[in-house]
């Protein structure tokens, strides 16, 4: 842990975090995470011009990153200077800015709701809002399989990594991978315009990523069907590209026992992929059990972190 927070009260400020963020959800306006996203588009403008270059990607990334995870240490120091312990909920608060449990049910139930009322048109619009994938002409299995999969993965990048970077360094910790993470989401493409510029952004969140996607396959195939969840993370992971989302959604698709993965179209061409998981294809039912994993993960998460906080302070014990 690199914070000055005692492990104890840092287990109690990510229940905060977590509580604030199934009550609140979302700011309606004014989303920090936004005007980042607005701050990243406007970087990438005046940087990625000329020759494709990585080393202005990961300027980029710096000047991105680097100032608003300094600004964020700088006020909980003045914070703790002038309130003393109360600053600490500043931790708090940050992790709320960064989590997104509550976000996933929000933008995911209205997508079920349709499919239960037949209205294919308006899911597939709403599904198109979380998925990069063309949605068009998608069925309404494949309308399920896509919410199911963007549910599984933000799962890992919008609450558990979170979390993890949360116990590791605090409010900063949570930050710093939320930032990196919508980074990646905007620059780590494989295409002509991204290929060069957005290496670092990929790279980097790929590094951060890495032990807490591991760490959430665990915690899908812990609380689903764990014999399948572990088959389908070591046979149909290594296959995925991402090397993050590939245990992530493997894991998730064998611990709900749904086959998901396959055919997908993108930009107009249908794209093959990978296999994840075994079992039935996805039906709308499966979005809310596929949010429903992502929250007892939650919980269970902060149960063994305050457990792990509570065997490492010593004056609890006589």
């Amino acid at each position: 842990m690199v914070t000055s927070v005692p492990l104890l009260v840092l287990a109690a400020l990510m229940g905060l975090g977590l509580l604030l963020d199934l009550l609140l959800g979302e700011p309606r306006r004014f989303h920090p995470l936004a005007g980042f996203g607005r701050l990243a588009a406007a970087l990438e403008r005046r940087l990625n011009q000329g020759r494709a270059c990585r080393a202005r990607g990961l300027l980029a990334w710096a000047l991105a990153v680097l100032p608003l995870l300094l600004l964020g240490v700088w006020l909980l120091a003045l914070a703790h200077a002038r309130w003393g312990a109360w600053a600490w909920l500043g931790h708090a608060l940050l992790l709320y800015g960064a989590l997104g449990l509550r976000s996933l049910r929000d933008h995911s139930a209205p997508i079920a709701r349709a499919l239960y009322g037949g209205d294919l048109a308006g899911a597939r619009r709403m599904t198109s809002y979380i998925v990069s994938r063309d949605t068009q002409e998608a069925s309404e299995s494949d309308l399920a399989k896509a919410g199911v999969e963007s549910l599984l993965e933000n799962g890992s990048d919008a609450v558990f990594g979170t979390l993890f970077w949360f116990a590791i360094a605090g409010g900063p910790g949570a930050l710093l991978f939320r930032l990196a993470n919508t980074l990646d989401a905007m620059w780590g493409y494989r295409t002509p315009r991204f290929a060069a510029f957005g290496w670092a952004a990929a790279r980097m969140d790929d590094v951060l990523g890495f032990i807490p996607a591991r760490l959430t396959a665990l915690t899908y195939a812990l609380l689903g069907h764990t014999r399948c969840a572990l088959r389908c993370w070591k046979t149909q992971a290594p296959g995925w590209p991402s090397p993050n989302a590939g245990p992530v959604m493997a894991a998730g698709a064998g611990a709900l026992g749904l086959t998901l993965g396959g055919k997908a179209r993108y930009d107009g061409e249908d794209e093959m992929r990978p296999p994840l998981g075994e079992g039935r294809h996805a039906r709308a039912t499966d979005l809310a059990r596929a949010w429903a994993l992502v929250a007892k993960g939650s919980v269970l998460w902060l149960l063994v972190f305050s457990l792990i906080a509570a065997l490492a302070t010593p004056e609890l014990w006589p």
